[in-house]
């Protein structure tokens, strides 16, 4: 698979939706992940990201005219234990209390399927980050209706279990803007991971759509201590 870069990505795509990257630093120190959303609608962008624990949570920024949380507010990174979980929806909870309960990444997320938001049935992307005894390894996820059939749903787990310094994986919702959005395709992108967290942060933040970015989370975690950095960019402030 051809190493791309992500900032191209990005840029040639005015609406990928929503987006996970998950990763390597390319001096091999830290597991890296980011997620970020765009909007098109009043309602979508009118969020902001706050931390909440380890994790993070979207927040409407003016709550007046929050008009529906039900796909919209939800905690995208919540951390259990030595796990990192990073998704576009409230099945970050899912996975959290499913795999505190000794089930898997997979399992967890066979109860779950893509968004209930008829025509565009939205995929549910998950990544997870695992980091034991100073190894690193990740999985992401993708539940998406059957080319538009919301009557099945096709689900797809991808495990990398040798990150390679300066890689990473790039999975978001939609293949570009349209009505209705056609979904992401194929496999997580094989994308390259460059520089410190401050210069990945500004890389993908830049690369956004001015008009419909809305919010960037980035976090790297110390493979050997698992101390972490983590960085939000909010349009709205």
């Amino acid at each position: 698979m051809k190493r791309l870069q992500l900032e191209t990505e990005l840029k040639e795509n005015a609406y990928p939706g929503r987006g996970i990257v998950v990763g390597k630093s390319g001096d091999g120190k830290y597991a890296v992940t980011a997620y970020f959303i765009m909007g098109r609608s009043e309602n979508s962008r009118n969020r902001i990201f706050v931390e909440e624990g380890e994790g993070i949570r979207t927040q409407a920024f003016d709550p007046s005219k929050l008009s529906d949380p039900s796909l919209i507010i939800y905690a995208p990174v919540r951390v259990l234990g030595n796990k990192t979980i990073v998704t576009n929806g409230d099945q970050t909870d899912t996975i959290y209390e499913l795999m505190d309960k000794q089930q898997t990444f997979e399992q967890a997320l066979r109860t779950r399927e893509f968004e209930p938001d008829a025509p565009n049935y939205t995929p549910r992307i998950s990544g997870i980050m695992h980091l034991e005894n100073g190894s690193y390894s990740y999985a992401m996820s993708i539940l998406k209706s059957n080319n538009g059939n919301p009557d099945a749903c096709n689900r797809y787990t991808f495990a990398y279990e040798s990150p390679v310094n300066g890689e990473g994986h790039f999975i978001h919702t939609y293949q570009g803007d349209g009505d209705p959005l056609p979904s992401f395709e194929g496999e997580p992108k094989l994308v390259e991971i460059d520089g410190d967290i401050d210069t990945f942060t500004n890389s993908i933040w830049n690369s956004l759509n001015e008009d419909n970015k809305v919010s960037l989370f980035v976090r790297y975690i110390d493979i050997g201590s698992g101390e972490y950095e983590t960085r939000i960019v909010n349009k709205n402030q």
